[in-house]
């Protein structure tokens, strides 16, 4: 993997996926946990299909503006830097009407056994 390779992954705000249903607000809009849940997938997906396994360390994000269930939404993510097992993401969550959310992430790459096993 190298800086600079990105990961599109797109899909339909759901009902369950909520403020109201989620318990961040009181409202029937895309929850800021859920969007943070797509940005985590997005940046898991770029580094699996290098045949990494990794877990997610930090989330540093603003959700800028609200949207609805049923919206299309575009949540994209860019490898930023690499160092060891150290990943860092810069990452967009995009409607038809803009920008959502944007944030940064990162990641570490492990070994699942091992990682488990530490957890016994």
């Amino acid at each position: 993997m190298q800086t600079g390779e990105k990961y599109t992954l797109k899909r339909t705000v759901s009902a369950d996926e909520t403020a109201e249903v989620l318990g961040s607000g009181g409202l029937p809009v895309y929850a800021t946990p859920a969007m943070i849940c797509h940005m985590e997938l997005t940046a898991y997906k770029l580094a699996e299909q290098y045949g990494h396994q990794t877990v997610g360390t930090k989330v540093n994000i603003s959700h800028l503006r609200a949207c609805l269930v049923g919206t299309e939404v575009s949540i994209t993510a860019e490898l930023t830097e690499v160092e060891g097992r150290r990943l860092e993401y810069t990452i967009k969550v995009e409607d038809e009407k803009g920008l959502l959310g944007e944030g940064t992430h990162q990641r570490f790459i492990i070994d699942p056994e091992r990682f488990m096993s530490k957890l016994k």
